[in-house]
């Protein structure tokens, strides 16, 4: 059942939207690639060192470590997690193939698995949250899309919505800017300028527990959390100042 927003989102000047898993059905892909790159890498790590492999979970270890966090972020969480450091490396790092990995070489592997994914199984988007983007528009709300994903160009134009948004700010647009990624606010921040509105008239729509926390500590008017993983209570304990399981509770 949803909780009661504070304001409507048509009473809005702007509503934001987070892209895997509240506008494309990509989150379980992301989970699934990091999934495969951390248990390839434990294994290995464990051979070396004789300590017991431990299995990247992709429920409970996503959620905590590297959801909603740009990839080489989610690199450091994990890691940091199971105690281990590795040097950052470069950005034209690959995954394996030699060479001691490291913090970007595994970021820039997930991704290659990421994309690999998507191209063979294309994407999916959740309609009612199309049909949500599309009556605000209706209504003269403006739209945004926020994603740590440096890949949104290609997973939007798959999934033939890459024409919704009023503005994006992207991993891309984040690493030329230097924006901090989630729990940070300053994404979130930066498509509400591009958007010309105020933080306080604006929404942010998230299913990812770093990025609710980042609309909560940005100011937004009202924070939506999207629970359609039954992470209700952790989003609510983030700062959402309503929860849904899917956003067509919000279309009436």
């Amino acid at each position: 059942m949803m909780d009661t927003p504070h304001k409507s989102l048509f009473d809005l000047d702007a509503v934001i939207f987070d892209m895997d898993g509240v506008v494309t059905d990509t989150a379980k892909v992301h989970a699934a690639a990091w999934k495969q790159l951390f248990d390839a890498y434990l294994q290995e790590r464990s051979g070396q060192t004789g300590q017991p492999f431990v299995a990247f979970d992709e429920r409970s270890d996503y959620e905590a470590y590297v959801d909603g966090r740009n990839r080489y972020d989610g690199v450091r969480s994990f890691l940091e997690s199971r105690g281990i450091s590795l040097s950052e490396g470069g950005d034209g790092d690959g995954g394996g193939g030699g060479g001691e990995p490291t913090v970007q070489g595994l970021g820039n592997q997930k991704d290659q698995y990421f994309l690999a994914r998507v191209r063979a199984d294309g994407v999916h988007v959740y309609d009612t949250t199309v049909q949500l983007v599309r009556a605000l528009k209706s209504k003269g709300v403006r739209t945004g899309l926020v994603t740590a994903s440096r890949n949104a160009d290609e997973v939007l134009a798959a999934a033939g919505v890459q024409d919704l948004w009023d503005t994006k700010v992207d991993g891309v647009v984040a690493a030329e800017m230097g924006l901090v990624g989630k729990p940070d606010p300053a994404t979130y921040n930066e498509a509400a300028t591009r958007l010309g509105v105020d933080r306080a008239r604006a929404a942010v729509v998230e299913d990812a527990v770093s990025g609710v926390e980042a609309g909560h500590r940005g100011g937004f008017g009202v924070v939506v959390g999207v629970a359609r993983a039954g992470q209700a209570s952790a989003l609510r304990q983030a700062g959402a100042d309503v929860v849904v399981e899917d956003l067509g509770e919000l279309l009436s």
